[in-house]
């Protein structure tokens, strides 16, 4: 046994014995108390409220888009370790990796979401770019449908069916010392700590500090991971002016990634392999480093009037060696493996201000929101491809996985031992919106533009001479309107667009017409109508939209010169329903569901045989259920379940290769006792109780790829609130 299975063993033993000692009526009438309250704060929540972007912190039936916020009880409760974890409560959401290796990438509306475009306290481009611990944020914002007039275009190209927005913990009213001690199988080991305070006259001041480490390998075979994270936060409440500044560190280390398998040339889709298995090479890595940081003020210039400014900053350090698998022979597993060394480091600065103003007469209230944002990033990277001899890698198998020799070097591109930039990212805008609120703001309408500019230049990964060149500018509008028929129910209805850099033609395919020519943004358009219903603690949403976005590709030049012309010719739509339900149904028993259909098609598309064709990686539908019970016979304890559900996928956007769908179940108990006037909270989980091995996604931007879903995984915990 090691020293963290023993520390776990004696917190466990220690809490049971103590726990099992007499005490009186009086003792145990207190006792009661504190269970209760415990047991209430430990409830796990989604709840229809978030922060709009420029918008700013809105309930969601005062606004023209879906949101929702789950709270830091559930990242506590069922001790995910990274944000896809979380976002696995989400009916909408489903979560696969990009880039080859183990970086995060979320599928929302059938369009994607990078983790580098997940913003932090509003910001983008500070979040750690890969992976990210979700242990230091009380919240977990999700608003679906594009976002590029509320948050403006996000750094990375993507967003466009949704943004996810985190916001750092901070000190609540209440003081707190909580000590946790974790366990995952087959023998990953953690802990924790979180400690807030708040000081001064009424409290004005809060500092919370919270950290925590895990270490050890997880439920797939030979797969290690680490995390080590610490998180640190100071604000102020004024009665005119308020503070905060948030600044936290990770660092994550994975080696023997189970990687995604690319579907080769005339292959089949494989039989999935065992839940556990592993087809990863032992040499593989992948280490990731983060500092990150944000800080705000808001000034209450007037009763009606608010100045706000924030800026935030991340350095980032990332070096790995990943591997990839190719099938050649689906029935054998048969496939071809190659090696790729990366080393990239990355700095990021965001910033945005503006005036707030709300104003009223002739029956009419208006909130003006003015103000504007700028984003700065370099990102400087190598890589060495191993690929071997005449590129063709190495034999490895799917089933049967032999370890291999490393490749040797086959191609180097920029400075291994100090990388300088390849690219230069420059994003900025100006934004003005109005919200008219009429009949005491039973009907709300909303209208905005957003001025934006995109600047990039990318520089040759051989000499680091400057290359390419893009800077271009786009207005994005939006138009939105709620009615609230009773204080219970509202409809709404928006007009939003998304925007990512436009194309540059190719200056070294020699059959184009135009190389070099610069397109202007990618303006996707979205059009949305939804009902929201909230009674009590109960939240429903239901919303139908469509959206267009544009693409690329060569065709003959109508010309008849014999060349071809790159050009903005194709485009996805993608439409759907989607549902939410969540909130307290009755006393102690909660809820978290949801349900959605998706329907995608590939329009005038450069083969013909692909046009109308669905859209790969987007299941046609998802449902998620996830229930807390509190049993009111057995005080203290809290039975948990989850079902989640994802429709059949395409793999290729020639129809030919599916995946079909795959249920999973999920479930667990935690039980609170109380030592010493201390509430103790024991966590047990099992995710996949049945071990069903499936392919979990199909979604990829390059490739014929797809991701296996994890195999059954046992989570325990114990905290303890001093």
């Amino acid at each position: 046994m090691n020293v963290s299975t023993r520390r776990l063993a004696v917190l466990l033993a220690g809490a049971a014995v103590l726990h099992a000692i007499p005490a009186t009526a009086q003792d145990r009438a207190g006792d009661d108390e504190i269970l209760v309250t415990a047991q209430g704060q430990n409830a796990t929540q989604v709840v229809s409220a978030g922060s709009v972007g420029v918008l700013g912190d809105k309930r969601g039936e005062d606004v023209p888009f879906s949101i929702r916020s789950y709270n830091e009880a559930l990242i506590l409760n069922q001790q995910p370790q990274t944000l896809g974890q979380v976002l696995e409560n989400d009916p909408t959401i489903r979560t696969t990796y990009g880039f080859g290796n183990a970086a995060e990438q979320f599928v929302i509306r059938g369009f994607t979401l990078y983790g580098d475009d997940v913003g932090l306290n509003g910001l983008y481009g500070i979040t750690p770019r890969q992976l990210i611990a979700p242990e230091l944020y009380q919240e977990v914002q999700v608003l679906n449908g594009a976002t590029a007039f509320l948050n403006g275009a996000a750094p990375g190209g993507t967003g466009i069916g949704g943004s996810v927005n985190l916001i750092a913990k901070r000190a609540g009213d209440a003081p707190l010392t909580r000590i946790t001690g974790n366990y995952t199988s087959d023998s990953h080991f953690g802990g924790s700590f979180d400690v807030s305070r708040r000081f001064g006259d009424d409290g004005a001041w809060g500092v919370r500090i919270n950290g925590a480490g895990r270490s050890g390998d997880v439920a797939i075979e030979d797969e290690f991971r680490s995390s080590y994270v610490i998180g640190g936060a100071i604000d102020y409440r004024g009665a005119a002016v308020r503070l905060s500044a948030d600044l936290g560190y990770q660092r994550v280390r994975i080696r023997g990634l189970r990687p995604k398998v690319t579907i080769g040339a005339g292959a089949a889709i494989p039989a999935v392999p065992d839940a556990d298995a592993n087809y990863a090479q032992p040499w593989t890595y992948s280490t990731l480093r983060d500092v990150f940081g944000t800080a705000r003020v808001e000034w209450d210039v007037a009763e009606n009037a608010m100045l706000y400014a924030q800026a935030g900053a991340r350095d980032g350090s990332e070096r790995g060696l990943y591997s990839g698998l190719t099938i050649n022979d689906a029935a054998t597993g048969a496939a071809t493996g190659t090696a790729l060394f990366v080393p990239l480091t990355a700095n990021n600065e965001a910033a945005q201000g503006g005036l707030r103003v709300k104003l009223a007469g002739a029956g009419i209230s208006h909130e003006i929101n003015v103000g504007g944002s700028h984003i700065w990033q370099v990102n400087r990277n190598a890589y060495d491809f191993l690929y071997g001899p005449g590129y063709v890698g190495f034999a490895t198998n799917l089933y049967d996985t032999p370890v291999a020799t490393i490749p040797s070097s086959t191609l180097v591109g920029g400075n291994l031992d100090d990388p300088f930039p390849v690219s230069r990212t420059r994003l900025g805008s100006v934004f003005a919106s109005d919200t008219l609120g009429f009949f005491e703001d039973r009907l709300l309408v909303t209208a905005g533009l957003r001025l934006q500019t995109i600047a990039v230049k990318s520089y040759a990964i051989t000499n680091g001479a400057l290359a390419t060149r893009y800077d271009e500018d786009a207005i994005t509008p939006v138009v939105g309107i709620v009615f609230k028929p009773t204080p219970t129910l509202s409809v709404y209805a928006n007009r939003i667009e998304g925007l990512q850099q436009g194309p540059i033609a190719s200056t070294t395919d020699t059959t184009l017409i135009n190389p070099g020519e610069i397109f202007t943004p990618f303006k996707s358009v979205q059009y949305e109508v939804g009902a929201k219903f909230a009674i009590g603690a109960i939240n429903a949403s239901l919303a139908a939209f469509t959206t267009d976005l544009p693409s690329a590709y060569a065709i003959p030049d109508p010309q008849g010169t014999g060349f071809n012309r790159f050009g903005v010719f194709g485009k996805q739509r993608n439409r759907g329903l989607e549902f939410t339900l969540g909130g307290e149904l009755t006393r102690g028993l909660r809820l978290i569901s949801g349900v959605s259909v998706l329907d995608t098609e590939l329009r005038d598309q450069a083969l013909v045989a692909n046009e109308g064709n669905t859209a790969p990686g987007v299941p046609e539908w998802l449902a998620n259920a996830n229930v807390e019970w509190d049993l009111s016979f057995v005080p203290g304890l809290t039975l948990t379940g989850r079902v989640v559900h994802t429709g059949e996928q395409q793999v290729n956007a020639a129809n030919t290769l599916s995946i079909g769908d795959w249920t999973r179940l999920d479930l667990g108990a935690r039980y609170v006792a109380v030592i010493g006037e201390m509430p103790l909270t024991f966590r047990f989980a099992v995710d996949n109780v049945a071990n069903r091995r499936y392919w979990a996604s199909a979604f990829d931007t390059s490739s014929q790829a797809l991701l296996q879903g994890a195999p059954r995984t046992f989570k325990l915990s114990a905290s303890i609130d001093l």
